[in-house]
């Protein structure tokens, strides 16, 4: 099975989960009490797949679906404020086909890119519990396998940069201690010798408590997507004068 196929099986998995009970109860309560403006929508209150082009140089690691956002429309970002931010930047750096999107059913297309998540379903208050983390952490890992163009990872939020080192650990990328900020880069050795480093762009998260207090802005949300476009331009470079070696040799 090809790499889009091996990603395809594992998102019909993960809408197919049910290993975090507290989490199944609050999918059901959200959709009984869905508020006036949403009474029209068919809530998906299942686990959330992840998204995007499986042979992405770009892969962003968000914290958790929206209960009126994603777990509404059934994809990652989908409906909700922070969405709109990150579809914009998106759009505006060439990744995605429309700056916005609403519905799962639209013909909104990530190119470059691949979007997922720490956890899959909506926590209360936003906030997942340690084992709730885990318990998902398996489809993150199988992910970093599987995407294997992936050259730029890109944490929103500090839950999210935390969550992504130790996923990376795990895989083997000899990862030191690092502490969290917006605009920070690391490169970081991977387990494969032909990757030789990736990546690691660090964000804080395009939320509203964020956007709307000024602690991120347009200008500084941007500078993340040109620090993305400046590694991606390096990294084809550093795999052009492999190859110029290679044929030299």
């Amino acid at each position: 099975m090809d790499v889009e196929g091996r990603l395809k099986e594992l998102q019909r998995d993960i809408v197919r989960c049910q290993k975090c009970p507290r989490l199944m109860a609050y999918l059901e309560e959200v959709q009984k009490r869905k508020p006036k403006r949403y009474r029209g929508w068919d809530y998906w209150s299942k686990p959330l797949p992840s998204f995007g082009d499986p042979n992405a140089r770009v892969l962003i690691v968000g914290l958790a679906p929206a209960a009126q956002g994603g777990n509404r429309t059934g994809r990652m970002f989908t409906g909700d404020r922070s969405g709109e931010w990150l579809f914009e930047a998106l759009h505006r750096f060439g990744f995605a086909n429309h700056p916005n999107s609403t519905r799962r059913d639209d013909d909104f297309a990530l190119n470059d890119c691949y979007i997922t998540a720490t956890i899959r379903c909506a926590p209360p208050d936003n906030k997942p519990l340690p084992e709730e983390i885990e318990n998902c952490r398996p489809y993150l890992l199988k992910e970093l396998d599987w995407l294997g163009n992936v050259k730029v990872i890109v944490p929103l939020g500090q839950i999210a940069f935390t969550q992504t080192l130790k996923s990376l650990r795990l895989k083997g990328y000899e990862v030191p201690p690092l502490t969290f900020g917006h605009g920070m880069l690391f490169h970081l050795r991977t387990p494969n010798p032909e990757l030789r480093t990736i990546s690691l762009i660090t964000t804080y998260h395009p939320s509203q408590q964020n956007t709307l207090t000024g602690r991120l802005t347009r200008p500084m949300f941007h500078r993340i997507f040109r620090i993305i476009q400046s590694e991606l331009s390096r990294s084809s470079a550093d795999r052009n004068k492999q190859t110029h070696h290679s044929k030299l040799d």
